[in-house]
């Protein structure tokens, strides 16, 4: 059973900064892709930025050069710094995983965060 929990969301006035983290536990043996989505209120759930395991990173046009995403220190960890933070960055942020929970390569599992909220308002 793989659980994928996120951190470090909180309320930050505009122009501010917030690292999120998120940590995978559980049995996993191979990593495709680490990922934060997020999703505002009234609006489709959108990807923020994506990490694949070979190292290429993707953002959404709205947030790069703002937002870095980044392998944690631990295994099976991702985190996202956000600078230079909106009020439209408000919504919940989901962190996902794209892995195999087994030993056999199935092309990956889909595992996604309960979300954690990060409110950029003064």
């Amino acid at each position: 059973q793989v659980q994928v929990v996120e951190s470090g969301g909180g309320l930050v006035q505009p122009g501010g900064s917030l690292k999120l983290s998120c940590a995978a536990s559980g049995t996993i043996f191979r990593v495709y892709a680490m990922a934060w989505y997020r999703q505002a209120p009234g609006k489709e759930r959108e990807l923020v930025a994506r990490l694949s395991s070979v190292g290429t990173i993707s953002y959404a046009d709205s947030v790069k050069a703002r937002f870095t995403i980044s392998r944690g220190n631990a295994k099976n960890t991702v985190t996202l710094q956000m600078n230079s933070l909106k009020p439209e960055d408000t919504a919940v942020y989901y962190c996902y995983f794209d892995a195999d929970p087994g030993p056999v390569a199935a092309g990956g599992t889909d595992y996604w965060g309960k979300g954690t909220l990060v409110t950029v308002s003064s």
